[in-house]
């Protein structure tokens, strides 16, 4: 299977959440993607998964595989978030380490056009997310 380099893929994104307008239908396609994402097992909703400074439950799950890309998986309890947690999994599913390093977790709401739709603590939680997702995979 090919997969995009990120930077298509964060180009496809906001191409995605430019077409909105109003803010609102951005939050409602974020909330659309967080009712599609799968989360995780029960028995994957642990502290070790957890993403730390999040308002809202947040974890995710990453698994590197034979080909040393990676599965990210994630889940939160608040629909938001677990939609904004779905798009990591968009971006940074089957890529390598590098492509997954080159992002910076700050820049990222920015670059794909919702830098000023999400609340403060959301973007604080959402590079949280990137920051966890890199450091685990830097072990």
């Amino acid at each position: 299977m090919t997969t995009l380099p990120i930077a298509h893929l964060l180009q496809d994104i906001q191409d995605l959440f430019n077409f909105f307008d109003d803010p609102k239908d951005k939050y409602a396609q974020l909330i659309d993607f967080g009712k599609k994402s799968p989360g995780l097992d029960e028995i994957d909703l642990v502290d070790t998964n957890r993403i730390y400074g999040c308002a809202s439950n947040a974890w995710v799950k990453i698994s590197q595989n034979n080909d040393h890309t990676y599965t990210i998986q994630t889940d939160s309890d608040a629909m938001i978030v677990k939609g904004l947690l779905s798009l990591l999994e968009k971006i940074f599913e089957n890529q390598p380490k590098s492509e997954i390093m080159s992002i910076k977790g700050s820049d990222l709401l920015n670059s794909i056009g919702l830098g000023g739709s999400i609340s403060g603590q959301r973007s604080n939680g959402f590079t949280n997310a990137v920051e966890k997702i890199q450091m685990e995979i830097s072990k």
